[in-house]
């Protein structure tokens, strides 16, 4: 089976952006050179990979070739990082990071800054998901880099970049809207509200510390749909200490008890050689991740 580099990238692209004329853009082809490229990959693999209609979506097949797409694409660009480096020349190319939404709003931009300044042609992309997600993106090669939260262990190069604890988030108005400490007994009576998107494993574990029952009134996707259903007055929800920065002057964060810390983690993969723009990330991590 005859498989070239460039149809994988077409192969991810066309799944990744939702189409042939996104994808044409994003790989800067015309258009026919990605439709010509696809139907090559299809006619070496024998099947279909990619449902044209409806919408785009990957065939099962497609799914399949897609996870080892990703991965040969993150040891391509690992191997053409090296061999720039290997010549002396600096760091460039796309570096794929992955990190949760409220590590991405608080604890990323300082990072990437920083990250930009010392490693200019370094092309860095922001990929938010939820944190069950990310082991599965580095693992597969869909990110060469990410933030993990609470890895067990702790990767052998990882790099510890913060820990914080989880708090009450609810109302201004609410009665214990002015209290420094709140019991997650005392929040029983309101409704629990829960993003799935992270978090919801250490929340569970709060309950089971208490002997509390864990019995989520709403469990919603996007973070931000769950602090509008707290300002509604639709329920409290208990989130990290980062998260801060989210709330608007309708919400107040309150310190909760029993303390649960998160610890979170800049790694890149476990079964491939990183990419050297990821190691020197880590380099730079290291030193001033603490006072990001």
């Amino acid at each position: 089976m005859a498989v070239t580099i460039r149809q994988l990238e077409v192969l991810v692209a066309v799944l990744e952006q939702g189409g042939f004329g996104a994808a044409a853009d994003h790989l800067r082809m015309c258009q026919s050179a990605v439709s010509h490229a696809l139907a090559a990959l299809e006619q070496s693999t024998g099947a279909p990979l990619v449902l044209r209609s409806p919408e785009i979506a990957a065939t099962p097949l497609g799914d399949t070739v897609l996870t080892h797409a990703r991965s040969v694409l993150a040891s391509v660009r690992s191997l053409e990082a090296t061999v720039d480096l290997h010549h002396g020349r600096a760091a460039t190319g796309t570096v794929r990071l992955a990190a949760g939404v409220t590590v991405s709003h608080r604890l990323v931009p300082g990072l990437l800054r920083q990250w930009r300044a010392e490693l200019p042609g370094l092309d860095i992309r922001l990929f938010e998901g939820g944190d069950n997600e990310l082991d599965v993106w580095l693992a597969t090669g869909a990110v060469d880099a990410a933030v993990l939260v609470d890895p067990d262990p702790v990767p052998d190069r990882g790099v510890v970049l913060a820990r914080d604890d989880f708090c009450a988030v609810i109302r201004a108005d609410h009665p214990l809207a002015r209290v420094k400490r709140i019991a997650l007994n005392d929040l029983l009576e309101d409704p629990l509200l829960v993003s799935t998107s992270g978090c919801e494993l250490q929340i569970m574990e709060l309950h089971e510390m208490t002997g509390s029952p864990y019995a989520p009134a709403q469990r919603v996707h996007e973070t931000s749909t769950l602090l509008g259903m707290v300002e509604a007055g639709l329920g409290v929800a208990i989130m990290p200490s980062l998260a801060r920065s989210m709330l608007d002057e309708k919400l107040v964060m309150v310190e909760l008890e029993p303390r649960l810390e998160r610890t979170l983690v800049f790694s890149g993969p476990s079964t491939r050689p990183w990419h050297p723009g990821v190691e020197r990330m880590r380099e730079i991590a290291e030193r001033t991740g603490s006072n990001i």
